[in-house]
């Protein structure tokens, strides 16, 4: 049997596990792949730092550049731009195949290294960089690859799902759920990537990379975050059926391909809106093959693992079998579209003087900038607020453009107190 060489670059929570699988399980890898894979060495900045499993010391170097020039298959788990990115191309020019999931790196230069991949006839996968262990890029890259993507939208943040679900649940504010998705290792020291919607937005750019045939990048790709949701917000949502979620979403139209990140409301019959906790979940609508959703753990050690060796079997199979490789997807050119082009709906709170008029002053500024109210609730506020009443407003679809033009003329009028929330909503 043919023995392909594998270096691993990285060996923290995700690298631990891939070392752990490569040395326990060799020989099922090996029958399944059809050949052996060998682990080589494992480059780390710090040989002396603790694992979070056993193993052999001798493994371990800091030359990652002699450990790759001596490798057939090179998992790069380092994460970052530097020195990954050059450990990367280092490998992929020598012909090595690369497994890497670092979405981050693959948003900001995923097309130069697919490129430089086929050029050098190695192979680069990356299921790893979205959604953990939910088998979605390959899906999409193959068994949907006779089909038309017409909507990829998912929960692809674990941290961002696990503090809006706990708000849903116990009405507690943003940032004592945060403090304990940080005691409970959800969330880091630093949270900025995850709850400013930085993460989703890498992972958004590969997805609509994918599922659209051309290339994204971070910067195509609009981000909101979820720092301003307040209890209130969560608690309307709920009182009306709805719940909010941090969903990355990348749309075909007539006018183009949008690609967005942003806390939106789904009603609570949606397949999404059951996604609790840390877990993930991708939502695909395809022309054929209609709505497809996969769930499952979006982060962790062994689950990213998971995806890490499907990965690194896909590649030894195909090298070990000397089959050629499949070509590039022909890059399709769309239009990317401007976000203030976008179009959905949209639920509005406004608080208002109760007096007579106001709900027909309202309503003709939307219908004059063209936004359509399908629903509207009033609710009084408390003693408080005596004379000012809670308006909730719900819009048929229509563009970020035409909103923006409508909330600064709402704003304007003399019986508007404040403009409370403005979120989009998705969905049935």
């Amino acid at each position: 049997m043919k023995t392909l060489k594998v270096a691993l670059l990285g060996c923290g929570n995700v690298g631990a596990q891939v070392a752990r699988i490569l040395l326990t399980d060799a020989e099922v890898l090996a029958d399944r792949a059809g050949a052996t894979l060998e682990l080589t060495g494992i480059a780390v900045r710090n040989i002396g730092a603790k694992r979070d499993v056993e193993v052999p010391a001798d493994l371990f170097t800091t030359d990652a550049e002699a450990l790759i020039d001596e490798s057939d298959i090179v998992i790069e788990l380092l994460g970052g731009m530097e020195p990954a990115s050059s450990l990367i191309r280092r490998a992929l020019s020598r012909g090595a195949s690369v497994i890497t999931g670092n979405k981050a790196l693959l948003a900001a230069q995923g097309g130069e290294l697919n490129a430089l991949a086929f050029e050098n006839n190695a192979q680069l996968r990356y299921e790893a960089a979205v959604a953990g262990a939910i088998p979605i890029l390959r899906p999409i890259m193959d068994s949907l690859s006779g089909d038309k993507i017409t909507k990829v939208m998912g929960i692809v943040n674990g941290t961002t799902n696990f503090i809006l679900d706990a708000m849903d649940s116990t009405g507690a504010q943003f940032d004592d759920v945060l403090k304990e998705a940080q005691d409970l290792g959800y969330a880091e020291a630093d949270p900025t990537a995850d709850v400013g919607g930085h993460d989703a937005a890498s992972k958004a750019a590969i997805l609509a990379s994918l599922a659209f045939h051309t290339d994204f990048a971070f910067e195509d790709v609009h981000c909101e975050g979820i720092t301003k949701i307040t209890a209130a917000d969560v608690a309307a949502a709920k009182d009306a059926g709805m719940v909010i979620k941090l969903l990355a979403i990348a749309e075909r139209s007539e006018a183009g391909i949008g690609v967005r990140v942003h806390p939106t409301l789904l009603r609570r019959t949606h397949p999404l809106a059951a996604v609790h906790g840390a877990f993930n979940a991708v939502f695909v609508e395809a022309e054929n093959a209609g709505e497809l959703m996969f769930y499952g753990a979006g982060a962790g050690g062994a689950p990213t693992a998971s995806a890490v060796m499907g990965d690194t079997v896909a590649v030894a199979r195909r090298m070990a079998s000397g089959g050629p490789l499949p070509a590039i997807s022909a890059q399709q050119p769309v239009k990317v579209m401007d976000f203030c082009d976008i179009t959905t709906s949209y639920w509005i709170g406004l608080e208002v003087n109760d007096e007579p008029g106001v709900l027909a002053s309202i309503a003709q500024i939307f219908a004059s900038n063209g936004v359509s109210i399908e629903t509207l609730r009033q609710d009084s506020n408390p003693e408080s607020n005596a004379g000012t009443a809670e308006l909730l407003l719900v819009t048929h679809r229509s563009t970020e453009k035409a909103l923006a033009a409508t909330l600064a003329a709402v704003a304007d009028l003399a019986a508007i107190k404040e403009v409370t929330s403005v979120l989009r909503v998705e969905g049935n």
